[in-house]
Order: structure tokens, then C-alpha cells, then sequence
């Protein structure tokens, strides 16, 4: 997790997120309240068991959004840490190479790769990490919906350099809108998936990604268009002492049915968290918040 120094609405985000409230004044008031939220998340998920790491972005610069470092940065069990390319020029100043070693030098993870794929960017090729690519780790598989931050060449030069298949479809909200991250649409766990199939207006691409999402009997909880707008999507599973956790926001978690809260109980404790004013004025949500280490740690066999 990247403690922010400011936060307000990114204006150079606004154009491709429809998730996000109009640009308004920044200022102390909002970032207290943003910070407040962070840290409260971060204890809540140390006190579920969670292993939680949390670091300052770079100095010196304005970076509003940089509380999302899972669209920069995703790691991996072989030793490899990915660099994303970002459409946002304010965004890409996000990717901080002394993330990298002070994972390594002040948290013992084994770093024996770095895959930098921010060249993409010059020729406009963006795919913004685990918000562009839904990683199912277990099959191997990268979920992807098409938008101005998810380029398909992109997602596919991403995928041949990972080893995953890639299966991109395209998704839009209830006024069409394509949707800016795939993981507002889609969460996918070890042994449960949430996803707004409706968001799929092609039927062959709508039955296609229900097949995969239970082809090896992974439970598919299905949301609708107003859930998704609340974020029911934007959640992850990550590793509790007690067994698997599901990170999701009070926002979230309140617009789940009883039926499929239990559903979810079934195969993960539930941490929510309130991050009503991050969700709000940013337009990404507790899962955007999280970058996953699955980096092995240093004198591990490789």
C-alpha cells in the first residue's frame, strides 16, 4: 500500500473514469479525510492476520492517485516485479523503483526480475496492471475488458511476457460507458468470482466469460450494474493468518443482497473498510488500493 502526500480528483483521469466525482478543489480537509481512511484500512486488514507493507510514493511530486500503486506494479511467485504502462502522464510519475528495494532490503522479498513494460507508452500502448489485467493465478488466465487504460496489444504483450492466456472482451455501464478498469467489473478469487455480467453487451462474449470464470468450479457470484457501480466488483482476496480474507469497502459490502454475502462468507472472511471519500473522489476502490506481493522471500528455493 502507498500512503498518499495528497489526494483530490485527477483531472487527467476524469476523461476515462466515470467511476470518479468531477474535479474539485484539493486541500487538507480531503486529505486528512483520505488518510484517515488509508490507515484505517491498512490496521484493519493487519488485525484480519494480513501481512500489510506500507510505503511513501516519490517525492517532490503531485501524484493525487497514488494510493492505486496496483496499476504500476504487480509481482510475482517466480521472483519477476511487472512495471505497467499508464495513459495518465500525472500517473506514470507513480512508478518508483525504490519500492523495489526496500521490498528487498527492508522486508526480505527475492526480486530476480524486473519486467518494465513503460516503453509501451511511446507508442501509445497503455495496460494499467491489475486494474486492466485480472490475474486468475491458479489457471493462468488474464481478464481483460477493452478501454482507453486496457490497449489489446498492450494486454497482449503483457500476457506473452507473464505466460497467461488472455481473454479480453469488451464492457460498458449503464449509459455505455466503456469500463475504465476490469476490476470494477470483476474480482476473481481462489475459489469465488464476482462479476457484473451484464456489462457485457455481446451474448457470445457474456456466455464465454461465465464459462471460464466456472470451467474448473469456481463459485460465480453475479452482480448487477447498479453493484458494480458501488463498487461490488472492487474487491480482493488476500491471505489471513486465519485462512483466505476478502478486502472489500463498507460501500460495497452494504450493497451485496444477504444471499450473496453469505455466498462469500462461504469461502472468505470479509474485512470492510470505509473509504468512502477515496472511492468517491478518485473512483477506485479498495482492491485499486492493494498490490499483491507474491514475490518469494530472499533464501527461498527458486
Amino acid at each position: 500500500m502507498i500512503r498518499p502526500r495528497c489526494f483530490y480528483s485527477n483531472p487527467q483521469t476524469a476523461s476515462s473514469n466515470a467511476f470518479q466525482a468531477p474535479a474539485g478543489a484539493a486541500g487538507p480537509t480531503l486529505l486528512a479525510r483520505a488518510l484517515a481512511e488509508f490507515d484505517a484500512a491498512a490496521e484493519a486488514l493487519r488485525t484480519a492476520g494480513v501481512e500489510v507493507v506500507v510505503m511513501p510514493p516519490p517525492e517532490g511530486q503531485d501524484l493525487p492517485d497514488a494510493l492505486f500503486p496496483n496499476n504500476w506494479l504487480s509481482t510475482h511467485a517466480d521472483g519477476t516485479a511487472v512495471l505497467y504502462p499508464m495513459l495518465a502522464a500525472n500517473r506514470r510519475a507513480e512508478r518508483s523503483p525504490a519500492v523495489l528495494e526496500r521490498l528487498q532490503a527492508e522486508h526480505g522479498f527475492r526480486l530476480d526480475r524486473t519486467l518494465d513494460l513503460s516503453p509501451l507508452e511511446a507508442r501509445g500502448l497503455v495496460v494499467e496492471g491489475t486494474g486492466s489485467l485480472v490475474l486468475d493465478r491458479r489457471t493462468r488466465v488474464a481478464y481483460a475488458c477493452r478501454s482507453p487504460r486496457s490497449h489489446p496489444q498492450a494486454i497482449a504483450h503483457a500476457c506473452e511476457a507473464l505466460g497467461y492466456r488472455a481473454r479480453v472482451f469488451s464492457a460498458s455501464d449503464a449509459r455505455g460507458r466503456p469500463i475504465y478498469h476490469t476490476n470494477v467489473m470483476l474480482s476473481v478469487g481462489s475459489r469465488v468470482a464476482v462479476v457484473c455480467l451484464d456489462s457485457l453487451r455481446d451474448p457470445g462474449e457474456r456466455a464465454g466469460l461465465r464459462e471460464a470464470l466456472e470451467a474448473d468450479g469456481t463459485a460465480v457470484v453475479e452482480i448487477d450494474a447498479s453493484q458494480m457501480a458501488s463498487l461490488c466488483a472492487n474487491v480482493l482476496e488476500l491471505v489471513g493468518t486465519g485462512g483466505p480474507v476478502l478486502a472489500v469497502s463498507t460501500r460495497a459490502w452494504g450493497a451485496f443482497t444477504p444471499a450473496q454475502r453469505q455466498r462469500l462468507e462461504r469461502h472468505a472472511q470479509p474485512v470492510t473498510v470505509n473509504i468512502d471519500t477515496i472511492e468517491h473522489h478518485a473512483g477506485g476502490g479498495v482492491r485499486c488500493m492493494l498490490a499483491e506481493l507474491h514475490l518469494p522471500r530472499a533464501g527461498a528455493a527458486g
